[in-house]
């Protein structure tokens, strides 16, 4: 069993912000796997579902993100899990907006979620690290992960959002690598050179026959040159 936890702040308000990818990650996954209905539990909400055979639990922390630690741990204690069966989903500064990395322990790097979830379980869980960019001042940074994704962001957002659906049952599974392959298969797809291929030269008709260098002499022109040769010999 494994718990998934996406992280964020509860409300409309902030539903569009940047502090709140967690959550849209899991939301995308509960859409698109079939998982039950969102119920309150845990303080916040919870979704059970399966991806590929394994039971997953959706969590999305209704605390505030300074708090998400408090229903972590509940849920956790309820499902008897350890850390390194939780996965969170949270936003990353330090990764290009639509960038993915999964990370296991480590610091929380000032993440207020991070460290909430540091101090009720520790550290040795998974990450799933989730590229928005940042604002280049950190007296920037609070302003800018509580705005709302910028219309232009849509795109690769949607596309970062379907890789992480695409690559959940993996990621259940415990391969992040065939996860972030999934991911990789959305937001950077192979594409042609755009360089056409050339095509094959039609193949040349067969050569004709060379024709001979000499017609042959008919019967009539042979005993005429004999003839002749006899004169020139007299």
């Amino acid at each position: 069993m494994r718990l998934f936890v996406g992280l964020g702040n509860p409300g409309t308000k902030y539903q569009g912000n940047r502090h709140n990818i967690g959550f849209m990650a899991v939301d995308r996954i509960a859409s698109d796997h079939g998982f039950a209905p969102w119920r309150a539990r845990f303080q916040g909400l919870a979704s059970e579902g399966t991806l590929g055979g394994e039971k997953v639990v959706l969590l999305k922390p209704g605390t505030f993100m300074n708090l998400s630690g408090q229903s972590v741990g509940e849920a956790m204690r309820f499902y008897k899990l350890t850390p390194a069966e939780v996965t969170v989903f949270h936003d990353e500064l330090d990764l290009a907006p639509g960038r993915c990395r999964t990370k296991t322990g480590g610091g929380h790097a000032g993440h207020n979620g991070l460290r909430s979830i540091h101090a009720h379980i520790g550290e040795a869980y998974d990450r799933v690290r989730l590229g928005i960019g940042h604002p280049g001042d950190k007296d920037r940074v609070a302003a800018y992960v509580l705005s709302d994704f910028p219309k232009a962001d849509q795109d690769w957002l949607d596309d970062l959002l379907r890789g992480i659906s695409d690559g959940a049952a993996a990621l259940a599974a415990g391969d992040p690598q065939r996860f972030m392959n999934a991911v990789a298969l959305r937001t950077a797809p192979p594409r042609s050179s755009g360089t056409a291929r050339p095509e094959k030269a039609p193949k040349a008709p067969p050569a004709a026959s060379a024709a001979p260098a000499e017609a042959p002499a008919s019967p009539a022109q042979s005993k005429l040159d004999q003839l002749l040769n006899r004169f020139r010999r007299d």
